[in-house]
């Protein structure tokens, strides 16, 4: 699964605070199931709940939730796109004083993997990317503004 490292690698890149210390961001992958069917590939799917915890944020939480949504503009548009997906990114808090929380945030995310024959024998396990959309977000470099006042500033790492 390449997802969970991806999205980790965004969120560290786009926040000081994360950046400064990566600890406070932990990564469970919740719910998983391994959908494949007898057909003569072994190709598959990954399903499962992505859940990030930030613990002792400080940090305001649209500086997770904006770079958050540009990452699944790239790696599920799905999400975004498809109506019947609006509600699904779930997040609880936990307010631990006037400027701390503990924050989960829940995704379902999908993952395509082809398994192929090579010639000779053996085979290649390939993670497709995902579609792209039209609208899919192309600016690499990114700044975030609340109330007139620079909150992030980034660049969105290579694919």
């Amino acid at each position: 699964m390449y997802k969970p490292d991806s999205l980790r690698a965004m969120l560290t890149a786009a926040n000081p605070e994360l950046a400064r210390d990566p600890d406070q961001l932990v990564v469970y992958i919740d719910e998983g199931n391994l959908i494949a069917t007898f057909e003569p590939s072994l190709s598959f799917e990954y399903r499962y709940v992505l859940n990030l915890v930030f613990t002792d944020y400080a940090g305001h939480p649209d500086a997770i939730m904006v770079p958050l949504l540009i990452w699944l503009h790239t790696h599920q548009p799905d999400l975004l796109a498809n109506f019947d997906n609006h509600g699904k990114i779930a997040f609880e808090a936990d307010v631990l004083a006037n400027d701390k929380v503990d924050l989960s945030i829940k995704i379902p995310l999908t993952e395509r993997v082809g398994v192929k024959p090579r010639v000779g024998g053996g085979h290649d396990v390939i993670h497709y990317p995902e579609p792209q959309l039209e609208t899919a977000l192309q600016a690499q470099h990114w700044q975030l503004y609340l109330g007139g006042q620079l909150l992030l500033e980034w660049d969105i790492p290579a694919a």
